[in-house]
């Protein structure tokens, strides 16, 4: 086989598996803020337990997300040499970023949270909450930035044949930047609010005991899902207008796009410079599920009466449509990635040019090696989550009061 089709299969099967980590904190993490706010606020025991509960899953999947995250970046040394060495210098400075102030400062946050249940004030608590909400915020910006500069390059200078960065403030203001940040946040709000609302519906169908906690929990869910839904939908129609100008082959094949394929024909040769029909087939299924989310609006009604427990479709349609944001993630993915090919950095590097040079059966290892490490890591994730929620929010691990120390018996004095 090819060494760039390797790399390549290898990059989209590790960076769609960490992606789906992603989209999971960036949407829990939200929606538990919220719950330990309206604790905090009303002193509801409900909330102190949903947040208890949904904060055990979002430990288990942020863990597990930063060791998938620690596998993707070998990648870029391993199999990207020619990426890092012609751009690194422009798509390293976010990537730095990201990592010295939003991960570093999220996981010593999230540290501090997991670890200063009774042991510091609610205020003080639920402030490092907030912390972690913001600063996993922020690592999604960094991410995107970068992400936007390889799809539309701007603000450098090419110096001895390396691009270097002159402009950091044109990374901040790319066209290709606002409107697909946004897209991905909301769609980590509708990741988060779909599984909230299935694990909850699931409790439901089984006639859990804490029926009214599961239904509260299953309220929030939908409720976040139905307002996410429509601003994916929003954001993601959105981009058509900068994608267009900024990339004119990626959707079509207008003036504007042959003039560029004529431009790079002449700078680097004839080729083939339409990107591969998966980049339209997977904007379209996306869509398409897109429509089908926008039905949670119909649920809405049904969950202020009192007899939702006792209708089991609807539940059984929050728990079956599950799998629809998670694939529409992928497939959004998909469009943004493989619409750029065949360049990594659009009309500047190509993709062929930026693989290392490793023969066949060393890329063939790597990709069997680095997927067989990712896919465990994402089986061993789901397994742990659906265990704990199977369980129920009766008494998380998390943020459970210390044991009380008991008193030694003290035994009867011997006789003499």
């Amino acid at each position: 086989m090819d060494t760039l089709l390797l790399a390549r299969l290898q990059f989209a099967t590790t960076t769609s598996l960490h992606f789906l980590f992603v989209v999971v904190t960036l949407g829990l993490v939200t929606l538990l803020v919220g719950l330990q706010t309206a604790w905090v606020v009303t002193g509801n025991p409900a909330y102190e337990r949903l947040t208890r509960f949904w904060g055990q899953l979002y430990v288990i999947n942020y863990v597990l997300g930063i060791a998938t995250g620690i596998v993707m970046e070998f990648q870029f040394g391993l199999n990207w040499s020619g990426l890092s060495r012609y751009v690194g210098n422009v798509f390293g400075a976010p990537l730095a970023i990201e990592t010295l102030v939003a991960f570093f400062l999220e996981s010593t946050f999230l540290g501090m949270w997991i670890f200063g249940w009774h042991r510091l004030r609610k205020g003080v608590h639920l402030a490092l909450l907030w912390g972690v909400a913001l600063t996993a915020y922020a690592s999604a910006f960094w991410i995107m930035v970068a992400n936007s500069w390889l799809q539309n390059p701007v603000g450098y200078e090419l110096r001895d044949g390396i691009a270097h960065l002159t402009d950091f403030g044109a990374l901040l203001t790319n066209p290709s930047l606002g409107m697909a940040f946004g897209h991905v946040l909301s769609a980590g709000l509708l990741v988060g609010g779909m599984l909230m609302a299935a694990v909850s519906a699931w409790h439901l169908l089984r006639r859990t005991p804490d029926v009214a906690l599961f239904r509260l929990s299953l309220r929030i869910g939908l409720i976040t899902a139905a307002l996410a839904i429509t601003l994916v939908q929003g954001f993601g129609f959105a981009q058509f207008g900068p994608v267009g100008q900024v990339q004119p082959t990626k959707f079509g094949q207008g003036p504007e796009a042959q003039a560029r394929i004529a431009e790079w024909t002449t700078t680097f040769g004839p080729g083939d410079y339409t990107p591969p029909v998966l980049a339209n087939v997977g904007l379209g299924f996306m869509i398409l599920i897109g429509f089908t989310l926008g039905c949670v609006w119909l649920l809405l009604p049904l969950l202020f009466r009192d007899w939702i427990i006792r209708l089991r479709f609807p539940l059984w349609l929050v728990l079956l449509a599950l799998p629809l944001p998670f694939i529409a993630v992928i497939l959004g993915w998909i469009a943004r990635e493989v619409g750029r090919q065949p360049w990594v950095a659009y009309g500047l590097l190509p993709t062929e040019q930026a693989v290392s040079p490793v023969g066949a059966p060393v890329m063939l290892a790597s990709l069997v090696g680095f997927s067989l490490l990712l896919g465990t890591l994402a089986v061993a994730n789901w397994m742990l989550f659906a265990r704990h929620a199977a369980r129920g929010a009766h008494d998380p691990a998390l943020g459970r009061p210390p044991a009380q120390p008991t008193e030694p018996a003290h035994p009867e004095p011997a006789l003499a």
